[in-house]
């Protein structure tokens, strides 16, 4: 398809009204998955953090999920036979390990295959099998999600208002077990949803570019005053004819800035995510902090 069209942004102001109490309920270790409804200046309503598929869509099988009760200690753990093969439309056999900061919706050729089985909290780790026919586009919509909704933040490091982080790690082998993909800045990334902004002119826009690496990332106290910049995702944007060639390419983080060095979701499956070698890469869009909406994009060929 031709080049996206630059999209202006949609802003909101305050917290949204609560449609959805929680969508998931892990018990009081974890956060509640709420969603809500924003409406925003220009008349346009924005669910928040984000629609998805969570209550309709297959759910990941589990490497590391403390509300199932699943907790490998290693991939060696992993009986892979086990794991669903889901098809995307072919023959070749791929598999996915995946740890999500906090929720995926994991695409191929424009085939949703599975959810993230837990939307917030506790942090937990997935592998997807499927086959299907190179080239492949891997798409995933990337969700951090939030307790004040619409407000991008929630309540930690002694701040009510404390804007939270993201980040997504995979790698993806064939059938005998070689890489085929990995998370680096190889892949394209667009935000869509951008909060808290404090002063919206920290934002910079430029045709698909949307910045916000110049904005505070602070948290505070009070931050019911407080902006958000919303886009509409392209309907097609998961297939593999989208043309993602001017969105920019991912921005790669470390383990340590995404803080994954004390969660066992992850560390217990090093010797997959940070293979010798074949190292993969936390991505995300420029600022992991405030965009909280993002789709990312990988042609496998």
């Amino acid at each position: 398809m031709p080049f996206a069209a630059a999209q202006e942004a949609s802003f909101s102001t305050g917290t949204a009204s609560v449609t959805d109490s929680g969508l998931f309920d892990c018990g009081p270790r974890a956060r509640v998955s709420a969603v809500g409804i924003i409406t925003a200046e220009d008349k346009m309503p924005w669910v928040v953090p984000a629609k998805t598929h969570f209550k309709t869509a297959p759910k990941a099988a589990d490497l590391y999920n403390e509300c199932s009760g699943i907790e490998m200690d290693s991939v060696s753990k992993l009986d892979l036979a086990s794991v669903p093969l889901i098809d995307a439309g072919g023959h070749e056999e791929f598999v996915a390990y995946i740890f999500a900061d906090n929720y995926f919706e994991f695409y191929a050729n424009g085939k949703l295959l599975a959810v993230d089985p837990v939307p917030f909290t506790p942090f937990n780790s997935n592998v997807i099998r499927f086959k299907v026919d190179r080239p492949v586009t891997v798409a995933v919509m990337m969700v951090d999600w939030e307790e004040h909704l619409g407000l991008g933040s929630e309540k930690n490091r002694a701040k009510a208002f404390h804007p939270g982080d993201g980040g997504f790690v995979a790698h993806i082998h064939d059938a005998a077990g070689k890489t085929v993909a990995l998370t680096d800045g190889s892949w394209h990334a667009q935000t869509f949803y951008i909060a808290p902004l404090k002063d919206r002119d920290c934002l910079k826009i430029d045709g698909q570019v949307r910045d916000s690496s110049g904005c505070d990332v602070a948290g505070v106290d009070d931050g019911m005053g407080y902006s958000a910049a919303h886009w509409s995702l392209p309907q097609d944007w998961a297939d593999p004819t989208f043309d993602d060639t001017n969105w920019p390419h991912a921005s790669t983080f470390s383990n340590n800035t995404v803080g994954v060095d004390n969660k066992k979701a992850f560390t217990n499956f090093t010797s997959v995510f940070d293979t010798p070698g074949a190292d993969a890469d936390f991505i995300w869009s420029s600022n992991l902090i405030l965009d909280n909406l993002v789709l990312l994009r990988k042609t496998i060929k």
